[in-house]
């Protein structure tokens, strides 16, 4: 077991605790930090003994392809081919940003993060401890996000102690996730840029800048996934997740039938709902995520939503579907993912 230790933010200012995240990271070993998406947990990205340990703390399978984070758009020139002429005004209007850009990748990238494809993701995080480790690091770092393969994401620096503690050799505490939903992801390798995992920045804000943009249609298992979470079930809870979607006193009225018949049988029953409606259902456990039309905030919650019903050992776990709205097509792939595409519709 390791001697995890933890920072916070101010400490990052002291020479003796740079030289320590600088030498850890180097030395093929891991940190985990804030971004302004999820926490990540970093390693080298050069380094494959530091990369091969993100995979094995994280259980996460070896064909799923890690994104590189920068500092700076210099740096990520050493590491990328730009084919395409929009490439840079995405980057413009972006970055530093929860957006992840699939580029075709120059030899020096190892084929150890990339899952043997010839492209990979890169970035600018948003977060300024992100990018203040980066630079202290010096070099870029692989950063998945800091939870268990397949689990959710974690939003919340008590998410990352209980996952890690003991794990890893350093963990940054952030405080929580602004964001909430892991960056969007573009493949940008082509003359019409297709995005590959939904996020934050929108189809409608990457057409307004490049007029044409692909909404993947993946299928779990169809291909060699070049974008984490595009072939394996991801963001899942321990219960059994149920999305219902409908009009909204069908939807209420649905929910407490199920959770009377669920909790005669002795099974715990959670939902995750708006604040409108939270106090209408009968559950032992109703979750806020945030107002209706709170997209954003609902977004950020989100994760958060799921380990909690996680650590109150919910067996069923009813959700509204959030189907409303420019943040939609993010929130609900993440939701039909956690679900394993378990939706009922009234």
């Amino acid at each position: 077991m390791i001697n995890t230790k933890v920072y916070i933010p101010k400490d990052l200012d002291k020479s003796s605790v740079k030289d320590d995240i600088r030498n850890t990271l180097l030395s093929g070993k891991n940190v985990i930090f804030p971004t302004e998406t999820v926490y990540g947990i970093g390693a080298y990205a050069l380094s494959e003994s530091g990369v091969k340990s993100i995979y094995a703390v994280k259980g996460r399978p070896s064909d799923n392809p890690l994104i590189m984070h920068f500092s700076n758009l210099k740096d990520i020139l050493n590491y990328v081919e730009i084919d395409q002429g929009y490439v840079k005004d995405l980057m413009q209007a972006f970055w530093p940003g929860p957006l992840t850009l699939v580029l075709r990748k120059k030899p020096i990238v190892p084929e150890f993060i990339t899952g043997g494809l010839d492209t990979v993701g890169v970035r600018i995080p948003g977060h300024e401890i992100a990018r203040k480790v980066i630079d202290i690091a010096g070099v870029p770092i692989c950063a998945p996000s800091a939870n268990i393969s397949g689990k959710p994401s974690a939003t919340l620096f008590e998410h990352v102690l209980e996952d890690f503690n003991g794990k890893v050799d350093i963990i940054i505490d952030g405080g929580k996730s602004e964001v909430g939903l892991e960056s969007t992801v573009v493949d940008v390798t082509k003359e019409v840029p297709v995005i590959l995992r939904p996020g934050m920045i929108t189809k409608a804000m990457i057409k307004a800048i490049t007029k044409e943009v692909i909404m993947n249609s993946e299928v779990i298992g169809e291909e060699t996934p070049k974008a984490p979470g595009m072939k394996y079930k991801h963001y899942a809870p321990s219960g059994k997740l149920i999305i219902v979607e409908g009009e909204e006193k069908k939807v209420i009225d649905y929910i407490n039938k199920q959770t009377k018949e669920f909790e005669i049988e002795g099974l715990k029953v959670g939902v995750i709902s708006t604040n409108k409606i939270a106090d209408q259902f009968m559950a032992q456990f109703v979750y806020q995520v945030g107002e209706e039309l709170e997209e954003e905030v609902i977004a950020s919650n989100l994760f958060a939503a799921l380990r909690k019903m996680d650590n109150m050992k919910i067996d069923i776990i009813y959700t509204l579907s959030f189907s409303k709205g420019n943040f939609e097509e993010a929130i609900m792939n993440r939701l039909l993912k956690a679900a394993n595409n378990n939706i009922i519709r009234l």
